[in-house]
């Protein structure tokens, strides 16, 4: 146990952050400390937090407390006014400034926040960090609901990431075009549901993005792998699948290679990207199943 912590000690940048891809438990960071390069994308840092707290709550050990709340704090400082939070703070230049909901970022640092404010292990926190805490969640939910686009007056769901001061949904990666995400969508609608008061607002959004979904569900196919290749198979028995980009105007699935021209079938691509991403997904089914339970519906 202590030596894991030390290994999680021993990888938290300078900010205050952790990186990303990378087994912080095993092994200690043995490199120079200004290139540890922190960020919240693909599940860095809240895991590493939620770990010092519990490792403080049971030992008392002020390294861990000490640890935690500078990531705390850094979390509560790289939030937009808006509400939305980058991959990276501090801030570096191009996609990473904005808005990022892809793989779950943005949703990922709310329930982080939410958990910090009510679990017996963070009853260390102060009432301080609570109240700007609960504040930081009461904006995340505002830039939620402001980002989700709307199409000839009609509300739909998110683009995996939105330009950090206009909202609108926005490129990444040459591939990952501004678009209609059925992946961090279905994401974002199971946290908004999990709120325990929805504002009305919140509840117009949660309906109108479960409506999305209905409507983008693709039926009558399968997704397999035969001789390494992805392929699109015809199968009217198979349960329904979601794409992972929508086109926002006509909601029509499209698929990308690096060089950034959207095609309509997956084996347009080529097979480096076919392969190398997740591009289709049952995202919907976890969805419809948690709606159907709302009390909110």
């Amino acid at each position: 146990f202590r030596l894991t912590m030390d290994c999680i000690l021993s990888w938290q940048s300078d900010h205050g952050d952790w990186p990303k891809n990378t087994d912080t438990t095993t092994k200690p960071y043995s490199g120079e400390r200004s290139k540890l390069d922190g960020t919240f994308d693909n599940g860095a840092t809240t895991g590493e937090l939620r770990a010092l707290a519990r490792a403080f709550t049971a030992t008392g050990d002020e390294r861990y407390e000490k640890a935690f709340l500078k990531g705390f704090d850094h979390i509560l400082k790289a939030q937009y006014a808006n509400g939305g939070w980058p991959q990276y703070y501090p801030l570096r230049e191009g996609y990473y400034t904005h808005i990022t909901f892809n793989d779950h970022c943005m949703v990922r640092l709310l329930e982080f926040l939410r958990d910090a404010t009510v679990a017996d292990e963070y009853a260390f926190l102060d009432g301080n960090r609570r109240d700007a805490a609960t504040q930081a969640i009461e904006r995340g939910i505002d830039c939620i609901v402001k980002c989700q686009i709307v199409v000839n007056g009609t509300l739909t769901v998110w683009c995996a990431q939105h330009d950090e001061v206009t909202l609108a949904p926005a490129i990444a990666r040459s591939y990952e075009l501004a678009s209609l995400s059925g992946s961090e969508s279905a994401g974002i609608l199971k946290y908004l549901m999990s709120i325990g008061d929805p504002t009305p607002e919140v509840i117009r959004a949660v309906k109108a993005g479960t409506a999305w979904f209905e409507s983008a569900k693709i039926e009558g196919i399968r997704i397999e792998k035969i001789g390494g290749e992805r392929q699109v198979i015809a199968d009217d028995t198979a349960s329904p699948v979601w794409a992972r980009f929508y086109e926002i105007e006509t909601n029509r699935p499209f698929f990308c290679d690096r060089d950034g021209v959207p095609k309509y079938t997956l084996k347009e691509i080529g097979s480096e990207r076919r392969n190398g991403y997740a591009w289709y997904g049952n995202w919907g089914e976890s969805l419809a199943a948690a709606y159907a339970v709302w009390p909110h519906r």
